[in-house]
């Protein structure tokens, strides 16, 4: 019978952490994390959700800014992935949207390079 102390896994590094923002401040219950292996997004405060994807399975990743967001200094992520639970997720509001685009896009790439995956879109046109 497995114990709840024999589940214990040793917590990993968090690269970056933010919260879903409403006018430009962190007063939602949403909070996004992210490790180097994966990206979880914790909703609510009387009921809540977890969403969790492993970094390698996201395929695409985009920006999205309205003006109002413009205005308030915040954008939204957007994130494709082959995971089947998760197949898009949206990093809504966050601050310095352009910086974690960029830097998930080079996390992405380090993690298939680090489990020998390549992508499909590469493979077609071999």
């Amino acid at each position: 019978m497995t114990k709840a102390r024999d589940l214990y896994l040793p917590p990993e590094e968090i690269l970056w952490k933010d919260r879903k923002r409403v006018f430009g401040l962190p007063i939602s219950f949403t909070v996004y994390t992210l490790t180097r292996e994966r990206l979880t997004i914790n909703r609510g405060l009387i009921k809540t959700m977890t969403d969790e994807i492993m970094v390698y399975r996201i395929m695409d990743n985009r920006l999205r800014r309205t003006l109002f967001q413009k205005i308030c200094k915040v954008g939204t992520v957007v994130l494709l992935s082959n995971d089947k639970s998760c197949p898009k997720l949206e990093l809504k509001n966050i601050q310095l949207p352009d910086k974690v685009r960029r830097f998930l896009s080079n996390l992405i790439e380090e993690q298939r390079d680090k489990r020998g995956i390549v992508s499909s879109e590469f493979l077609i046109n071999r």
